[in-house]
């Protein structure tokens, strides 16, 4: 056994099922020892894409995405990928092929130190100077990527690495790493006093993060929340957490967030912060939050203090922690404040039914209608831009799961990422939505899908613009739109066409649920929804 058969050997002692990447000559040996594998091969038509296949694909799946790429190039076109993977905690395994050791250091042909290049937006990285190596290697990725808080690890793999044969192979037992030891579960004293301070609240809110999918903790939160009568806000990545329409939801907080979800913030005494980060497009100013009285939930003790000074520190896995508050009793009860909270969310729908719909198609009403037409356990996958803020306002999730690209916001991220969910839970629907700016730069795995036979459902909401850039120019730069009129725009119908897809455009709004049923009509076929809107349509 060579160094590359030893890799995919461990890929499928952790029952890895699908890989995504882009070959090259210095990962050849790799792509060659997956060859006679059962290990389903995605090639990507850009790497930045097979990182956010991965994405899709392991947020759904619940398993450790694969990325492969060469060296070079190929390693750095990954990287934002994996940047983005960081920034949502996203557990991921980073595969880069290298030059031969020898060359290393030499600026040999497609050369580059990928290790030193993502030091700072990686969970921990690799450079395997022997093949022996590889097994407890892997075995020790696997564990960091998906332990305490999850994270990409990146393995960068010389060429005659690959090639060396491996005296032994053994891929048993757990990885023991001296220096990493993840907390799990609570601390007794530190839980006894977030109980002592619910019974003295008034006005309790659980601001809920995305560690709550992370950490698989969707059911035990749902019960936590039911049985405690707490209140619920999310941020962008908590949202799905609990579904839409639930009597405790009342929204997402931060800059772009629900009018009555940052009321709730506003008016709160006690904010529980359960497994997210007070990160600025949630918490705009920390020291809102400092005043009250703060318990910060979180695996990560990293992120605990680090941008607001928490009351009550917890640091553990989300769910052992929400497990144990569950054998416990609540001492106080808070319906009071939940009616109040009831009322001003009634009164924003209201506004909302009242509001009068501008000329052509309101983007927010076609994304409820949209999210509304699919399946109770559907996956809703937003890009970046206005359409992601407006997907984040109205979409309604029931047993579904709502993705974005958060933290890093990287445009492009929804159709790689639908794909790769789809793959990872073929019997359930996804829908991507999209801005025609987003498409455009990662059109190209509309190929992948067709290669594959990977239905996808893609709605592009088409203005013309780079939409939220665009308004930014309109409301602060006084109307000067500088590189961010999309003339160039290519037919979606014709794009639709050449890659064998069905193609629906919704031009005006009374048409829109008749348009959306027969998009979601036929599920096996790939379709494009062309959704026109007016560049200047803010809701």
């Amino acid at each position: 056994m060579n160094g590359a058969g030893a890799l995919v050997k461990c890929l499928q002692l952790e029952h890895v099922e699908a890989v995504f990447g882009y070959p090259g000559a210095v990962i050849c040996p790799v792509f060659d020892a997956l060859y006679d594998t059962n290990i389903k091969v995605v090639l990507c038509r850009q790497e930045q894409n097979a990182a956010h296949e991965a994405s899709g694909y392991t947020r759904i799946s619940r398993k450790p995405g694969v990325a492969i790429a060469t060296s070079g190039p190929g390693a750095l076109n990954l990287m934002a990928g994996i940047a983005t993977a960081y920034a949502d905690s996203i557990p991921m395994i980073c595969i880069t092929g290298q030059v031969d050791s020898r060359l290393m250091g030499t600026d040999g042909f497609q050369e580059s130190d990928i290790a030193g290049a993502v030091e700072s937006f990686v969970k921990y990285s690799y450079i395997v100077h022997d093949a022996d190596d590889i097994p407890r290697i892997m075995k020790e990725a696997f564990y960091i990527a998906s332990s305490g808080r999850p994270g990409p690890v990146l393995i960068d793999l010389p060429v005659d690495v690959q090639t060396a044969e491996v005296s032994s192979f053994s891929y048993k037992g757990e990885a023991q790493i001296r220096s990493y030891k993840p907390t799990v579960n609570g601390h007794p004293l530190q839980m006894k006093r977030v109980l002592e301070a619910l019974k003295e609240a008034r006005k309790p809110l659980i601001v809920a993060g995305g560690g709550i999918h992370l950490g698989g903790a969707a059911g035990v939160f749902r019960e936590f929340t039911e049985k405690y009568r707490i209140p619920v806000v999310s941020t962008m990545m908590g949202l799905s957490a609990m579904p839409t329409e639930d009597p405790l939801n009342f929204g997402m907080v931060g800059n772009n967030g629900h009018a009555f979800g940052n009321k709730a913030m506003r008016e709160s005494d006690l904010i529980i912060m359960a497994g997210a980060r007070v990160a600025d497009r949630t918490i705009r100013d920390p020291e809102l939050i400092e005043q009250k009285l703060l318990v910060h939930i979180d695996v990560d003790p990293a992120e605990i203090g680090k941008n607001a000074g928490p009351t009550i520190p917890l640091v553990g896995d989300i769910r052992h922690i929400l497990m144990d508050f569950c054998e416990k009793e609540p001492e106080a009860h808070y319906e009071e404040w939940i009616e109040y909270l009831t009322r001003a969310r009634a009164e924003w729908m209201e506004k909302f039914k009242a509001t009068e719909i501008p000329r052509g198609i309101s983007p927010g009403r076609f994304m409820r209608a949209l999210s509304q037409a699919m399946e109770d356990d559907a996956v809703y996958i937003s890009d970046v831009g206005q359409n992601q803020l407006w997907s984040c306002s109205y979409v309604v999730i029931r047993e579904g799961r709502f993705l974005t690209s958060g933290g890093m916001g990287t445009m492009g991220y929804a159709l790689p990422a639908a794909i790769g969910a789809k793959l990872g839970a073929p019997g359930r629907q996804v829908v991507a939505v999209c801005g025609d700016g987003a498409f455009q730069m990662t059109m190209m795995e509309l190929a992948t899908a067709k290669q594959y036979n990977i239905p996808v459902k893609l709605v592009v909401i088409k203005n013309g613009t780079l939409g939220l850039v665009h308004q930014y120019q309109r409301m602060h730069e006084g109307g000067r739109y500088c590189a961010t009129v999309l003339d160039g725009d290519p037919d979606l119908a014709g794009i639709a066409a050449a890659y064998g897809m069905d193609f629906l455009k919704l031009y005006k709004g009374t048409d829109t649920d008749r348009i959306i049923a027969e998009f979601l009509k036929y599920p096996e076929r790939s379709t494009i929804l062309e959704c026109d809107v007016d560049r200047d349509n803010l809701a």
